[in-house]
């Protein structure tokens, strides 16, 4: 069994001089590929020296909305730069956070630098990988206006069946991580269980989020096995089926 990781962050401080073992982790896990998302641009900076060094190791590149800034010409040519590596194969982590952010001025100064993310993206032919938390409306709308033409997915899903079918509609991946395992879960398993398996990946979200059984610790993406167990559990399928078609998605989405 294969499986990739398609959403984690070794670039996180948290796992500063525990990036190979981590690496061999997920590798004795059967985990052969990962990707890396920068959320500034020097977690970015970061993902990138990881896909250069490792094996099987990727980079998306971009600012989060809880790190947005006015952006500039300068900071679009670094991002653009980073793309020019071989493993550099999104742009991501970018999108909308409402959940910390209640001021109006900041909240619209995350809807600027994420279509310019957008247009970015467009510009270098990549697909993106969008951060979405209490913004599905705003989210939805600017992928629906700005993102014509782009590919992407979203990330650790939280949004409605109704949302999913319009991803669906775009030819859009959603991306369940290890909140799909817990408790109160609510209606993630519903919506995982009615949507295409041809359009799922499965994530760690690494350090954050770590999946039952490992809820409490620090997440890494050997755990992502347990994310894949799950949502063969909810389709009644195999987890070798399940971790042949996500990693299948994976490598269709981001030409891995």
């Amino acid at each position: 069994m294969e499986l990739v990781d398609t959403h984690t962050h070794l670039n996180d401080v948290k796992f500063a001089g525990h990036e190979q073992e981590v690496i061999e982790r997920a590798r004795e896990n059967g985990v052969t590929r990962l990707i890396n998302m920068g959320d500034t641009l020097a977690s970015s900076a970061k993902a990138v020296e990881l896909a250069v060094a490792y094996e099987g190791v990727y980079a998306g590149v971009g600012i989060h909305p809880e790190e947005a800034f006015p952006m500039t010409g300068q900071d679009d040519a670094q991002l653009a730069a980073w793309t020019e590596q071989p493993r550099v194969v999104a742009i991501g982590e970018i999108g909308l956070d409402y959940y910390w952010e209640k001021d109006p001025e900041k909240r619209q100064l995350q809807q600027q630098i994420f279509i310019r993310q957008l247009d970015l993206a467009r510009q270098l032919h990549l697909p993106v990988c969008i951060h979405d938390r209490d913004a599905h409306g705003d989210t939805l709308a600017i992928l629906k206006k700005e993102g014509k033409g782009l590919r992407g997915v979203m990330h650790c899903f939280s949004g409605s069946w109704e949302m999913a079918q319009e991803l669906l509609k775009m030819d859009w991946y959603i991306g369940v991580d290890g909140p799909l395992t817990f408790k109160n879960a609510a209606k993630l398993p519903e919506i995982v269980q009615r949507f295409p398996l041809e359009r799922l990946l499965v994530e760690t979200d690494a350090p954050y989020l770590a999946p039952v059984p490992m809820r409490g610790k620090q997440n890494e993406p050997a755990f992502v096995r347990y994310v894949a167990e799950k949502v063969a559990e909810i389709k009644g399928i195999s987890v070798d089926s399940v971790a042949e078609q996500t990693s299948r998605n994976a490598e269709e989405l981001y030409a891995l």
